[in-house]
């Protein structure tokens, strides 16, 4: 296992291009399922190994899976495809894999997923995934740790709402609805930009997708999809997290291949922060100058604050000038990098889904672990704002998102070195 080693003080400076967001990539990738014939061909991918477990998943399916790893472009071609099992040991890796679920029930009218891992975050049940597509026709059952679908002649267009806008569930039912009869609605639907992309995927496809990006999406059946090229959107979480390193930092950074409104609510919480931004088509500069202010973080669906970037928030916030205050309403267990930071010196306080934060002069290098993508993040931020060496542990959780997150901070200014334990 690999570890960073921090040493702190520096300030960041320059500019970064984003690669493709990885939960954009994702469902994306899963989508390549429905196409019976031709190539599915997607630019600018983050070799990052949730994306490595997905093409792995896709080729133990049948798909050929051709990554070149140095220029982003994924090549796939399903045509082979003749498994409708996605095993537990591939599966429980990561959340994302259930995806595979609504295309191959479309496609084959059969799948059989196993229930699926992921970060250690709190629980992230795919019920609502599963009513959805008994509401389209399909019976399902779960036995073994695995869910068994079955459809008797097809799925069929129908009303599929969700208690809590889910957006994997979004995604997952779109996609199977896609080959539906009649028309499918699904109300109280993720908005996230990564579920209109997937759209914007499906319809250049020939798919009649409408709505993504609203809370209420229809989607009329079709027989069949055509091959494509598409590159995806800029990831909005990678962008939200060199932003904040250059607040924490009193940077100047600038990000490229970004859609600045994916971030609006982020952008205006660092603005508040003291972060000077400038903000055009595809890029967004924010340089800060001196000790951020306190702010208030409420983590939410999109167009929420991002629960992706409560960390890295948390993580600023340790020495702002003043209290703080980041609740927490997405997951129950995403409070576990609190007590990492308290090791760096950071004043915080559990209380409930609140932490209570209250800024220091100063945070202290020690040896800190990720428990999850977001939260190793974050711990890297304070890692740079700390005086002295700081190691992570457990990187392997930010490779899961980050395509190697030492060198883009690195090129900014950064002295971050990647070790093997």
């Amino acid at each position: 296992m690999d570890k960073f080693v921090i040493k702190g003080g520096t300030r960041l400076s320059g500019s970064i291009k984003l690669k493709a967001s990885k939960n954009a990539v994702l469902p994306i990738l899963s989508a390549c399922l429905l196409l019976t014939k031709g190539d599915l061909i997607i630019h600018n991918v983050p070799d990052v190994l949730d994306v490595r477990v997905m093409l792995k998943l896709l080729s133990k399916l049948g798909a050929k899976c051709d990554f070149d790893k140095s220029t982003g472009t994924v090549v796939l071609n399903t045509e082979g495809v003749n498994e409708v099992e996605a095993p537990y040991n591939l599966v429980r890796r990561m959340r994302a894999s259930f995806m595979v679920l609504g295309p191959l029930l479309a496609r084959f009218g059969r799948a059989r997923v196993s229930l699926p891992g992921g970060c250690a975050i709190g629980a992230r049940p795919v019920d609502q995934h599963l009513r959805g597509f008994r509401a389209l026709g399909a019976k399902i059952k779960e036995e073994h740790g695995y869910i068994d679908a079955k459809l008797d002649s097809g799925l069929k267009g129908g009303i599929v709402y969700f208690d809590r806008p889910s957006h994997t569930g979004t995604e997952n039912i779109m996609m199977g609805a896609v080959f539906a009869s009649g028309e499918t609605t699904i109300i109280n639907a993720a908005c996230d930009p990564e579920v209109v992309d997937l759209a914007n995927l499906l319809n250049a496809m020939g798919g009649r997708v409408y709505g993504a990006g609203t809370s209420v999406i229809r989607i009329e059946g079709v027989k069949r999809l055509q091959s494509v090229e598409y590159t995806p959107i800029g990831d909005r979480l990678e962008g939200g997290t060199y932003l904040f390193a250059a607040l924490g930092t009193g940077g100047d950074v600038t990000v490229e291949g970004i859609k600045p409104q994916h971030l609006t609510l982020p952008l205006l919480k660092m603005a508040e922060m003291g972060g000077e931004l400038e903000i055009r088509r595809d890029w967004i500069r924010l340089k800060m100058k001196g000790r951020c202010y306190p702010a208030n973080f409420t983590t939410f669906p999109y167009p929420g604050f991002p629960t992706d970037l409560q960390a890295c928030a948390m993580a600023v916030s340790t020495k702002a000038d003043g209290t703080s205050y980041v609740r927490e309403t997405v997951f129950e267990n995403r409070f576990l990098h609190v007590m990492e930071l308290m090791r760096l010196g950071a004043n915080l306080h559990i209380m409930g889904d609140q932490v209570i934060v209250t800024g220091v002069e100063k945070l202290n290098g020690a040896e800190v672990m990720a428990s999850d993508i977001r939260a190793g993040a974050g711990l890297v931020i304070a890692g740079m704002m700390a005086e002295g060496e700081t190691s992570v542990l457990r990187v392997y959780h930010i490779d899961r998102g980050y395509q190697s997150l030492e060198n883009g901070l690195n090129k900014l200014g950064a002295k971050i070195k990647r070790k093997n334990i």
